[in-house]
């Protein structure tokens, strides 16, 4: 399965309609909800914020988008086809429009909606989906450069993203990683590994 890298954000201009892209992996509806939410109160002045999201969760495929008040079946649907043409899953998308007093006509919004994801997803960087998992990590003070040596020294081959580090009588982190990771954490010493 294949999904984006990163989060990122792309723009251009039609015939003074500004055009940007966002996008960003995901790996809940919830998260690709919260993202698409948080695009439009950035943009509440937008002439549109069409939203896009497919997810894969538990086994179960969500594609979901609208037009967001364009003509129908010319925003949403011309971006959901590029995300079929490229195969790519576990994404949301806004493709966020200022009109700029010149009709771009259905084929024009067809095709400007459709360069709109191609280019988010070109920019965001197509890779191979890996299913990551939350791990909490319980250790005392004097193992913490320990540990950050660890997490930096592994954070490209697990995919390790720092989610939250709690300081009171131990050191407590979580951590997002790849699955893999999870035998490498349990030949820690005095380590206590907690997979969510």
């Amino acid at each position: 399965m294949k999904t984006v890298k990163k989060e990122t954000i792309i723009e251009f201009e039609e015939k003074k309609s500004k055009f940007i892209g966002y996008i960003k992996p995901v790996s809940t509806v919830a998260e690709a909800e919260k993202f698409i939410d948080s695009i439009k109160k950035m943009h509440p002045n937008a002439t549109h914020n069409v939203p896009l999201y497919r997810v894969m969760e538990n086994g179960q495929e969500y594609f979901k988008y609208n037009d967001d008040g364009e003509p129908s079946n010319t925003a949403g649907k011309p971006m959901a086809e590029i995300l079929n043409i490229l195969d790519v899953y576990n994404v949301a998308i806004v493709a966020t429009r200022y009109f700029g007093g010149i009709k771009l006509g259905a084929g024009g919004l067809i095709r400007n909606y459709a360069k709109t994801a191609k280019l988010a997803v070109t920019e965001a960087e197509i890779t191979e989906y890996v299913e990551k998992s939350i791990f909490i990590l319980d250790y005392d003070y004097e193992y913490t450069s320990e540990m950050e040596v660890f997490l930096n020294g592994n954070s490209q081959n697990f995919g390790i993203e720092i989610l939250e580090k709690n300081y009171s009588n131990r050191v407590t982190m979580k951590i997002s990683a790849n699955d893999e990771i999870e035998k490498e954490l349990n030949s820690l010493q005095k380590i206590i590994v907690i997979k969510v």
